[in-house]
């Protein structure tokens, strides 16, 4: 028969999980507006490309496939 642990851990209460929380909310760096809207305008680029990329890779599978299969 196998036994549980001897010492269970300790849960963390709702105030204390919040505490914590915000002290490593403290600690975060966070980006200046200039920076946020650089990186919101590299991400938007970057998906539209892959939308653009992965649309024209549909576009010709599918033609590719119906060209085999007629």
């Amino acid at each position: 028969m196998r036994r549980r642990a001897a010492k269970r851990e300790t849960r963390t209460t709702p105030a204390l999980f919040f505490r914590q929380m915000l002290g490593e909310l403290r600690k975060v760096i966070w980006p200046t507006r200039s920076m946020l809207v650089t990186y919101t305008i590299v991400c938007l680029v970057f998906v539209t490309f892959m939308v653009i990329f992965v649309t024209t890779l549909d576009y010709g599978f599918t033609k590719l496939v119906f060209a085999l299969f007629r």
